[in-house]
């Protein structure tokens, strides 16, 4: 049995994550709906490839014959983790994928139940969203016993894919998604408020980021707010009217910067995700006024996405993670972050 398939191999960081995982001494099958692109990755790398549309069910299924887990790497994830899920279960192969969206981590959590009937873990998350921040979360939140509020804040950018960009133009027409009270809601405009990761104050803005429900999961912490410095791209796009935002997510609109979006270049260069970090702060308070607060520095996304999916499923793979939906820390606890390279986790 091959222990893991990584689907999207023909992508950005579907293609990082296939050479690291041979780095790492494992022989992916990689999988995708493209024969032409996916041959020349695999023949390279010395893998077995397997070929089948997320639309093609029964072609899926087939797909996964003798895996034990996937690492699902083809965004947007609101589009494909339903059909990748529903085939993982019915082939009792275990989930992982990298998604950042809300929308998909609630979904897969409502699937813990059909999980665990099946046998197999549904782990979504596990790459740059939310790893490193769902730990330092559960970390802060341990810290303060009884906390109510948690704001996570989110620093330093080294560009991105064009799969992350057209995730990222799909969730314009949300609005900022917070959770109160246990629940996830949608406040009319994006907060702004400032963080300090470490080089003094800079401005931040309310985003709905993936913590927003891995975070209740893993803490049960009732109010969870995700801000990202404001780097002014960001700041623009999270403050456009209401209305504009439902044009610009319309379907001839998102073809339209779609296009713009495959002129792109495909994620940043090696040399820029060497030289790269990314800064995390955690905040926690209680109703007597305690307050928490730890930060903490990581290599840049991309690079991060791939050391952390590939453990996550070499763990998964080998057994070590219940079955049922998981967020990381659910799976690996709030220390798992701190296996990796160039992470420096700091208490306030």
């Amino acid at each position: 049995m091959s222990e893991i398939l990584i689907y999207g191999a023909t992508g950005y960081t579907g293609q990082l994550l296939a050479a690291h995982a041979v780095e790492q001494g494992l022989k992916p099958i990689l999988a995708g709906r493209n024969a032409d692109t996916l041959r020349p990755i695999a023949g390279r790398l010395g893998l077995e490839m397997r070929v089948a549309g997320l639309d093609e069910s029964e072609a899926l299924r087939a797909a996964l014959a003798g895996v034990a887990a996937v690492i699902h790497a083809a965004g947007p994830f609101s589009k494909t983790a339903q059909p990748m899920a529903e085939a993982c279960l019915a082939a009792g192969a275990h989930y992982i994928d990298i998604t950042g969206e809300i929308a998909v981590l609630e979904a897969l959590a409502a699937r813990d139940a059909a999980a665990k009937a099946a046998g197999i873990v549904l782990l979504p998350a596990a790459g740059f969203d939310v790893v490193p921040s769902d730990c330092l979360a559960a970390h802060v939140a341990g810290r303060l016993p009884g906390a109510t509020h948690l704001r996570i804040s989110i620093g330093g950018f080294g560009g991105f894919s064009r799969g992350t960009a057209r995730t990222m133009v799909e969730g314009i027409a949300w609005g900022t998604r917070v959770r109160r009270d246990g629940r996830i809601v949608e406040l009319p405009s994006p907060p702004r408020a400032t963080a300090d990761f470490g080089y003094g104050p800079r401005r931040t803005v309310g985003l709905g980021w993936g913590d927003v429900s891995s975070a209740w999961y893993s803490t049960r912490v009732p109010n969870i707010d995700v801000y990202f410095e404001a780097f002014p791209a960001m700041a623009a796009a999270a403050g456009l009217p209401a209305g504009l935002r439902k044009i610009i997510a319309g379907g001839t609109a998102q073809r339209l910067i779609n296009r713009g979006i495959d002129r792109l270049p495909a994620g940043p260069s090696a040399a820029a995700r060497q030289r790269a970090r990314s800064t995390f702060l955690a905040e926690a308070w209680d109703g007597a006024g305690r307050r928490a607060a730890s930060r903490m520095e990581t290599a840049e996304g991309y690079t991060l996405t791939v050391w952390t999916a590939v453990e996550a499923a070499r763990r998964v793979a080998a057994g070590h993670v219940a079955p049922g939906f998981h967020t990381p820390v659910t799976a690996f606890g709030p220390d798992f972050i701190l296996g990796f390279p160039h992470v420096v986790r700091t208490d306030l």
